[in-house]
């Protein structure tokens, strides 16, 4: 099992479910925004060392062909990306190029070596600003920014070659808000810089390494004018992306499924369920709304569960409980650590 981005936050859980579960996993990251101490940690928890881990960008199809030149692959989870929504207006070329390109350059170089079978990690944010209600997999897509574009694009691509090759079977997973820590406490969200999500970021402001929260937006059309968005479990996350393995067998072609909890929460909700489930109250300042959000996405995951059985088992306060851990364990997040082996081990 080759997994792209696997030094990330969603990458690294799922390094962890793969290896709980017996899977043999390959990574590749390029650490444009995680660290490769995370691999210590996947293997304290898991109990197994990961297979190998190569430091290279999947834009460099060389070095990319050259992993599965060496290894025996036969499915691939892509959570390789850029992610931050202001990030990706400042620098939209950027995102379209890492965020496509390198799924391009995975699809060729996974046809040239007979690997057909792969789960993509897309995101809740495809749907765009489409107002109040739950969202399933027939809504609108309206992507508000170049990051949100960037993940519609990589789905018509996956479709389009779906269409065109009968031997692909492509599970697309619309996560919405994934947020949390694993229970252990040794692997969580930790950006570099200030966070672009809300979670970690309460939780470095709890932890003090942060003055004061900035919520973006007051003025929402919300109950009380803050985002509301469907926060998801990481360990749920990628508890789904696992599952989604045991069906890609299931049939050729592409499917989408949204994963969430069905729920919205608004950003002074998720304040109030920290400090409530912490004991740690969060200073905050509301500010002008960022451009590229949005006021309200929550999902209907309905569709998951009918087809394969699976539901989320987490909720809010289980993310904050999770997340703050492991704020307390790492103060300063992964900083500190020494770098460690970046290629085969």
């Amino acid at each position: 099992m080759l997994v792209t981005g696997g030094a990330g936050f969603i990458g690294s859980h799922a390094c962890v479910e793969l290896l709980d579960h017996g899977y043999e996993v390959i990574v590749v990251d390029d650490y444009a925004n995680s660290t490769p101490h995370v691999f210590a940690r996947v293997e304290r928890i898991a109990g197994r060392f990961v297979g190998a881990v190569y430091e290279l960008d999947l834009r460099d199809r060389r070095a990319l062909s050259a992993v599965f030149d060496r290894h025996s692959v036969d499915a691939v989870m892509h959570f390789a990306a850029l992610k931050s929504v202001s990030g990706s207006l400042e620098a939209p070329v950027e995102y379209y190029d890492t965020n496509v390109g390198g799924t391009t350059a995975l699809l060729r170089t996974m046809h040239e070596h007979g690997v057909h079978r792969l789960v993509f990690s897309s995101s809740g944010a495809v749907y765009g600003d489409a107002g109040p209600g739950l969202l399933d997999e027939s809504a609108p897509v309206r992507p508000a920014n170049p990051y949100a574009a960037s993940k519609w694009l990589c789905e018509q691509i996956l479709a389009d070659v779906c269409r065109r090759r009968p031997e692909y079977t492509v599970l697309c997973m619309r996560y919405f808000n994934p947020a949390g820590a694993h229970p252990s406490g040794l692997l969580g969200e930790d950006p570099h810089g200030v966070p672009g999500n809300l979670v970690p970021y309460v939780a470095q402001v709890a932890v003090g390494r942060r003055e004061r929260l900035h919520i973006f937006g007051g003025d929402y059309p919300t109950p009380d004018g803050t985002a509301i968005r469907d926060y998801i479990h990481v360990m749920d996350t990628v508890e789904a992306h696992r599952v989604a393995l045991d069906h890609l067998s299931d049939g050729p072609g592409m499917r989408v499924f949204n994963i969430g909890l069905g729920q919205g929460s608004s950003v002074l909700d998720v304040v109030a369920v920290f400090s409530e489930t912490c004991g740690v109250q969060v200073p905050y300042d509301i500010v002008p709304r960022r451009p590229g959000d949005v006021a309200h996405v929550v999902a209907d995951a309905s569709a998951v569960t009918l087809a394969w059985g699976w539901r989320p088992a987490r909720n809010l306060a289980d993310i904050c409980r999770d997340a703050w851990r492991f704020q307390q364990l790492n103060p300063r997040g992964y900083a500190g650590a020494g770098r460690g082996p970046d290629s085969k081990r």
